[in-house]
């Protein structure tokens, strides 16, 4: 029963107040972890300028020898990294940790997770990428020295370490892995970035070719509204709808008071490919400051936030490596961060409703991942050589091995859109014969089929979008859509798609899309769910703005037909007898892409209403797309 006491107010009344009751929480409870094969301990390791950063330590208890160790920086809690994964609490470490690190516990690898500043259980201030210091960071620190000073302290504090340390992540932890090359420490022998961001303008994040990404706004708020992470209160199921109604970028951000956060400010306040990109894109860092530690950079084919930069920090690193012994490249046929199940808890054997015929992030993990650092960390041979290049080949589904990336030796070959919505290897013999659309700002083309769930719901499909089918578009009239015969024999491609347009607008300002698609036969016996399926092999956006200078967008010449070149991620597929190639051209991919109002504004995140208007648009039929046809000197496994 519980214990009343009396208590007299100002005027005599007397009330009941029940008695706080004892809690049933122990205050030092202890979980018995004797039996367990791991430690697991979560420490306050000091910086140079005195702020300290939450770091945990996984150790296994029964190791030979002195262990390697492994860093994740992180800005997604390191504390709660196995819940993440959806791993059971465990006696067995390779249970317990994410699934990625099980083969690096089980191999006597202490493994650590640090949260980076401001974020989670670390002290200081957040800054979203923050910059080395230099023109974009006039202060004492960065990540470079943070990741230094946590070198530092583990190798002198962690017991029976054998003072090799490696560091590995994905997406932004990917881009922590690059910046602690820059003046790493003597101990950093090895680092695996995954996915990581390195330019966002030019085709991660943020931009591509200069068109914004408005999924940045949900980024951008989770990150930076709290020290932890929240999720924007989108209200609509379909996305489309969403950022349609609100008008511009900001008018969205506005809805949701996010136009007052300083990262989303600095981002869409530097629409051009200025200095403020350029002083900060890892590829050119990594040029000036060519590292000497081995790296494996790990790029999807089918990475839909950062597609661009791990093959462009990868050639950065390349100019360096004259022996072509330290710089390594694995390509695999994932969506951002597949190849690691913590980020998704998803196999790695299909993506969407293509099968690979095996598990590709088992043998990621087991064949590249482990004897990697196996090799660099512990001085263990691989059975076999480690090749400079591992790339899965879609549509034929076979791990290939190259010396280089681009492979040498590989051609380029124009593929023209010809009169008649037609591909083929020759020119058009009609001079300044076009095709035409309207595009219309009112109802732009959408990236996929709505609705389009919000990223951050739980059941969004944002990690497969680019493997969607494109059927549902090229029915549109504001798409064009150009397709070959079918083919008689393979055509296998390697490296980086352009697409070189000739175009004209009504307007002063124009988007461009160009979509590279792989059309399946009518029937695909062994998967009938493929029969006349349209899968992207590569595609992208350009902002017309910036046909002359990435550094200074221009107002374009209403009318006149003018060249363009568009950017376009690295492929590697063979497209079979039977399939047929096709082209997708369009001026809206939205709401991924902001719209472009197609009249000229100071800055499109900022278009007021008004400017939005309908433009002609017209492809001419000299434009072509440039194929990079793999040489035949590839190696199969």
């Amino acid at each position: 029963m519980r214990k009343l006491i009396l208590v007299a107010l100002a005027f005599g009344t007397c009330v009941a107040v029940a008695a706080e009751l004892p809690t049933e929480i122990p205050a030092n409870f202890q979980l018995q972890t004797a039996s367990f094969d791991y430690s697991k301990q979560s420490v306050m390791v000091p910086m140079r300028d005195g702020v300290k950063l939450r770091t945990v330590i996984w150790t296994p208890k029964n190791a030979s020898g002195p262990m390697p160790i492994v860093v994740t920086r992180t800005p997604y809690d390191a504390e709660n990294r196995s819940a993440w994964g959806h791993r059971p609490v465990s006696p067995t470490g390779a249970v317990a940790i994410p699934l990625p690190d099980a083969p690096l516990i089980s191999n006597g690898y202490i493994r650590v997770y640090q949260d980076v500043r401001g974020k989670y259980g670390s002290e200081g201030s957040y800054v979203m990428t923050l910059p080395l210091r230099g023109p974009l960071n006039s202060g004492p620190v960065d990540q470079s020295t943070d990741a230094w000073d946590t070198i530092d302290w583990l190798v002198k504090n962690v017991p029976n370490n054998n003072g090799r340390v490696g560091f590995i992540g994905v997406s932004y932890e990917g881009w922590t892995s690059l910046m602690a090359l820059f003046g790493a420490h003597p101990a950093l022998k090895a680092v695996i970035p995954m996915n990581a961001y390195v330019d966002g303008w030019i085709g991660d994040d943020w931009y591509h070719n200069g068109a914004f990404r408005q999924f940045t706004l949900e980024y951008v708020y989770r990150q930076t509204t709290v020290q932890g992470a929240t999720v924007i209160p989108l209200g609509k199921r379909d996305a489309y709808s969403a950022y349609l109604e609100a008008g511009s970028a900001n008018d969205m951000a506005q809805r949701y008071h996010a136009d007052q956060l300083p990262a989303w400010k600095k981002i869409i306040d530097h629409p051009a490919y200025t200095s403020f990109w350029q002083e900060q894109a890892v590829d050119k860092l990594l040029l000036r400051a060519p590292p000497k530690v081995p790296v494996l950079t790990v790029q999807g084919l089918f990475d839909q936030e950062d597609i661009y930069g791990p093959i462009a920090s990868y050639l950065a690193m390349e100019q360096s490596d004259s022996r072509n012994d330290r710089n390594y490249l694995l390509i695999g046929p994932w969506f951002h961060g597949q190849q690691d199940p913590w980020f998704h808890n998803e196999s790695g054997s299909h993506l969407g409703p293509f099968e690979w015929g095996s598990d590709t992030t088992r043998y990621f993990l087991n064949e590249v991942l482990l004897p990697f650092f196996d090799l660099y960390l512990k001085d263990k041979k691989p059975s076999k050589p480690i090749p400079p290049v591992r790339a899965f080949m879609t549509g034929s589904r076979e791990w290939r091995s190259y010396d280089s990336w681009p492979p040498a030796g590989a051609g380029a070959r124009k593929l023209y859109l010809r009169e008649g919505q037609a591909l083929g290897l020759t020119p058009s013999a009609a001079k300044n014969s076009f095709d035409e659309y309207v595009s219309d700002p009112s109802k732009p083309v959408p990236y996929r089929v709505q609705p389009i769930i919000p990223n951050d719901d739980a059941d969004t499909t944002w990690d497969r979008w680019l493997v969607d089918d494109q059927r549902p578009f090229g029915s549109r009239p504001d798409v064009l859509t150009y397709v070959s015969e079918p083919l008689t024999e393979p055509v296998v491609i390697a490296g980086p798609v352009e697409a070189h347009l000739k175009a004209s607008t009504t307007g002063t300002d124009a988007d461009w899309v160009v979509k590279l698609i792989d059309v399946y036969p009518d029937e695909v016996p062994e998967n009938a769910q493929l029969g006349g399926y349209q899968l992207m092999v590569s595609a992208d956006i350009m902002r017309g703005r910036y046909r002359e200078s990435l550094e200074m967008a221009k107002p374009i010449r209403a009318g006149a037909a003018l060249d363009y070149s568009v950017r376009m991620p690295n492929a590697h597929h063979t497209f079979l007898p039977g399939h047929r190639l096709m082209v997708q051209i369009q001026s809206s991919w939205f709401p991924l892409y902001d719209r472009n109002p197609q009249t000229f504004v100071d800055n499109v995140a900022y278009a007021p209403r008004e400017s939005y208007r309908k433009a002609t648009q017209r492809i001419y039929h000299d434009s072509f797309i440039l194929l990079p046809i793999s040489p035949a000197q590839e190696r199969s496994h």
